[in-house]
């Protein structure tokens, strides 16, 4: 939203416009439990926003603030700890056990 509200030049404005929805993406994702861990992923991208105003050579100095306090932001909210109440399978590992934890569970409910 940020380079169409403050106008932003055309290296700048295009970054706003790739970077934000991944971001958003990336974050939307991981609000649920089992796939939190994506929010790992934003990580390399507020770095990025940290650094593209001087690699990409923005013009305007609010296109630089805006970039630098975002970066951060999704630095710091990526770096939110999530408590895992449940657990979720186990992966592709599961496959080949004999008697997975998630199913031991689940078994001892129907059985009991």
């Amino acid at each position: 939203v940020a380079p169409g509200i403050l106008g932003y030049d055309q290296a700048a404005s295009d970054n706003g416009h790739i970077i934000g929805p991944v971001i958003a993406t990336f974050s939307f994702i991981a609000l649920w439990e089992a796939t939190h861990d994506v929010r790992k992923w934003n990580y390399p991208l507020g770095i990025w926003l940290l650094l593209a105003p001087w690699v990409l050579g923005y013009g305007l100095t609010v296109a630089i603030i805006s970039d630098m306090v975002v970066g951060v932001l999704v630095v710091l909210f990526s770096a939110v700890p999530q408590k895992i109440e449940g657990r979720y399978g186990g992966g592709w590992a599961a496959l080949w056990k004999s008697d997975p934890e998630h199913m031991a569970d689940h078994n001892r409910k129907n059985f009991n």
